[in-house]
């Protein structure tokens, strides 16, 4: 299946000019994240995830969902390489502040323009709002954020991002292409593993240009630059329902 560029850059909100360059990445990424949630509702539903693009447009695009890494960098695939951006996919392994994961951990996205390399990347929560490019000699200034790239063991890079003055890795990548249903087994695991972060509450999730809303099970949180998160309590599935629409627009 071939998406519909046009009714996909609708559903993120972007009507500007579409010449291949950096600045065009940036916005679309950007654009990406604020309009379409993180979230994993489907998986608490028993409703399986494949790694099937027709599918995953029907969701994201046309049923206006979101979806997780899978989902969301694998159609964000599609569209830069339909509006003739030079991409590959890249297996991302997430530090989960004891070790990195396994191989297939994450899906992410590493583009080529004039000769330069970027990640980027719709798929991860809370993350850039610009893609970073793949140089380990500088800082790069996000809005979301201060991060560094450096190498990590013989042929890898790591994502480093600054909290609190302090250095906390993300995630660790090989920059080569994977095909798509490489990353099959561990898009199982994550729906059915009950070690899966995934499989243990409902989680739905977008940032605003100086926040972010959250939605779990159990609870609403809205954060906003400078102001301290607010928080309610979730307590009924009416409620839910309810917010999940508010706030995602989502019934």
């Amino acid at each position: 299946m071939t998406i519909n560029p046009d009714s996909y850059l609708e559903r993120i909100t972007y009507n500007e000019e579409l010449t291949l360059s950096a600045l065009l990445l940036s916005q679309l990424q950007k654009m990406h994240l604020l309009h379409i949630p993180f979230e994993n509702l489907d998986i608490h539903r028993k409703i399986p995830i494949r790694l099937d693009v027709e599918s995953i447009y029907n969701k994201i695009v046309l049923q206006q969902r979101g979806g997780f890494c899978y989902e969301l960098n694998g159609l964000f695939y599609e569209l830069l390489k339909h509006l003739g951006f030079k991409v590959r996919r890249i297996s991302t392994r997430i530090y989960n502040n004891v070790e990195y994961g396994p191989e297939y951990d994450h899906l992410a996205i590493v583009a080529t323009i004039d000769g330069k390399e970027y990640l980027t990347d719709v798929g991860f929560g809370e993350f850039t709002f610009s893609p970073l490019r793949l140089d380990t000699t500088e800082l790069q200034h996000d809005e979301r954020g201060t991060f560094r790239i450096d190498r990590y063991e013989t042929f890898c890079y790591r994502v480093n991002k600054q909290e609190d003055n302090v250095w906390q890795s993300v995630y660790v990548f090989e920059n080569r292409h994977r095909e798509f249903r490489e990353f099959e087994a561990m898009c199982r695991y994550h729906q059915t593993s009950p070690e899966s972060p995934f499989t243990k509450s409902r989680l739905i999730t977008r940032p605003t240009y100086n926040g972010r809303i959250t939605l779990t099970d159990d609870t609403l949180k809205i954060s906003q630059s400078g102001q301290a998160t607010e928080e309610k309590p979730v307590n009924s599935p009416e409620e839910f329902a309810t917010y999940l629409f508010t706030y995602f627009g989502i019934r």
